[in-house]
């Protein structure tokens, strides 16, 4: 005898799209807010935006591409050059060795061309699949994934899409409740909605346009935690 789905999933499932809807209006054109003309560019901005602000990143960017416009120029780069440009982003020692090799592996192994598989992106110095998904959703259009950075995984905690604070824990039941096709878009939109309403410390409900599917409305959560 089958077993019957459990009506909570389908609830959660209704409630996730309704979700989608909303911020599909709010948000009709979501995008990433990392500059770039190409995948390479996305691979070395979402690389140096770790621990730093997408606008920080988008003041070095232009500088760093200027100087190095492409993989093999940046892989043949002095590091204390590439430090100095890159500095304002924060631990610029350690991202200035991770885009160096990363350049290096994509100008040797892979013909200057940015990879378009997650296997192949995780062996570059610096991607885990947060940066891979980012590269394969927002450059090739590859939905492979769904993006958890700081605002993803906070307000998929808040509006109960998932139970989980570790990421990869948080992306599986993004990945279980929305369409594949859903994945990318969703990220960023609720990235946007995170950085606009969905404060961390001080959420704006009243102005929330999802805030009848919300069960944590009114009450502040920071990091999947209670405040």
């Amino acid at each position: 005898m089958p077993v019957a789905r459990p009506r909570k999933i389908d609830d959660t499932r209704a409630r996730a799209q309704r979700i989608y809807r909303k911020l599909r209006k709010k948000y009709p054109y979501p995008e990433c807010a990392l500059r770039h003309r190409n995948a390479w560019e996305l691979l070395v901005a979402t690389i140096l935006s770790a621990q730093c602000t997408d606008e920080r990143v988008n003041m070095v960017t232009p500088v760093l591409f200027e100087k190095y416009r492409d993989p093999a120029s940046l892989a043949a780069g002095r590091q204390a050059d590439v430090e100095q440009i890159i500095r304002s982003t924060g631990f610029y020692k350690s991202k200035a060795r991770a885009i160096i090799e990363t350049a290096q592996i994509v100008a040797e192994k892979f013909g200057g061309q940015v990879p378009r598989t997650m296997e192949e992106l995780l062996t570059l110095r610096g991607v885990a699949r947060k940066t891979a998904n980012v590269v394969l959703g927002t450059a090739y259009g590859m939905n492979e994934g769904v993006v958890v950075d700081t605002h993803v995984k906070r307000l998929s905690y808040r509006l109960g899409l998932t139970k989980q604070t570790d990421p990869g824990k948080v992306e599986q039941d993004l990945m279980s409740l929305f369409p594949r096709d859903q994945w990318t878009d969703l990220a960023h939109m609720l990235i946007w909605h995170g950085r606009r309403t969905c404060f961390a410390r001080k959420p704006d409900c009243s102005h929330c346009v999802v805030n009848t599917d919300c069960p944590k409305i009114g009450v502040t959560h920071t990091s999947g935690a209670k405040r």
